[in-house]
């Protein structure tokens, strides 16, 4: 009976000293699966992370690639735009040069009205002066010819006789418009339009097709103002005129003058054409 209170015993401390070791077991196993939870969740934050950080730089790629589109049409637009501008404002000018050159015309023409209105007048005072005079009439002492319309060189000023022959040149009387220009030469050699005159009398005869005279004024153009502003068009319309005398080589040269000597003016572009129209030598 004792030894089986004594075994009985035992079990009984035996069962209550493993109840805590058991206990203490599981909550370490949970421990164990709670780190594994958490090991898992950082792993997957991580593997988050990674991606999204890609996303970012494809993002970021797709985006830096845009902007450089966008600056690339910008830059463009600017360039077209600036060319645009461009262009206008040498249309600008080019109307501005018209307008001038058309205020030079009109001014010319009024010119040329008011010599023809004396004219008339002075003509018209004729006829009068002879019934004054019946001794003049009847075959005595003729009456004295009315004074005739003043040249370009008699004029006041040197803007008078250059508006005059302009007139006469504008008008298409070319041999007047000559003698008026050479006359503006003669009387206003130190002008700063000396030089458009002389070329201006080159422009009369190629005009009037005198096209071995126009070649001489343009010459006596070239030597005489090698520093005119007008030097361009004078080589320019010598070779005009050297074309229609068919001394094409000497054309030729005087258009290739033109571009390499003044490639920024009108006249230059003008030469270009006329070497396409002649061709290759």
């Amino acid at each position: 009976m004792k030894q089986t209170l004594s075994a009985a015993l035992v079990l009984t401390l035996l069962l209550t000293s493993a109840a805590p070791a058991l206990a203490a077991n599981k909550e370490h196993q949970q421990l164990m699966a709670d780190l594994r939870i958490l090991q898992e969740q950082a792993q997957l934050l991580q593997n988050t992370l990674e991606a999204i950080n890609e996303s970012m730089k494809a993002m970021d790629g797709r985006v830096t690639q845009r902007v450089d589109q966008l600056s690339t049409v910008l830059i463009k637009a600017f360039a077209d735009q600036k060319l645009s501008l461009d262009n206008l404002s040498n249309d600008v000018r080019v109307i501005r040069e018209k307008l001038d050159d058309n205020n030079v015309r009109v001014g010319s023409l009024t010119q040329e009205v008011s010599a023809l209105r004396q004219s008339l007048q002075q003509l018209s005072a004729r006829p009068t002066t002879a019934a004054a005079d019946p001794d003049a009439a009847a075959g005595g002492t003729p009456a004295p010819p009315a004074p005739a319309v003043p040249p370009a060189a008699s004029l006041n000023s040197p803007q008078k006789a250059w508006d005059t022959a302009m007139a006469d040149y504008f008008a298409a009387q070319y041999d007047l418009a000559v003698l008026g220009f050479n006359a503006y030469i003669t009387s206003f050699p130190k002008s700063e339009q000396a030089d458009d005159a002389q070329v201006y009398i080159c422009k009369s005869y190629l005009n009037d097709h005198k096209d071995d005279k126009a070649a001489e004024a343009c010459d006596l153009a070239i030597r005489t103002y090698p520093g005119g502003n007008a030097l361009a068009d004078a080589y320019y319309l010598k070779g005009l005129a050297l074309k229609n005398l068919r001394q094409l080589d000497r054309a030729r040269e005087a258009f290739e003058a033109v571009v390499k000597n003044y490639p920024d003016k009108d006249a230059a572009r003008l030469a270009q054409q006329a070497l396409a129209q002649l061709g290759r030598p």
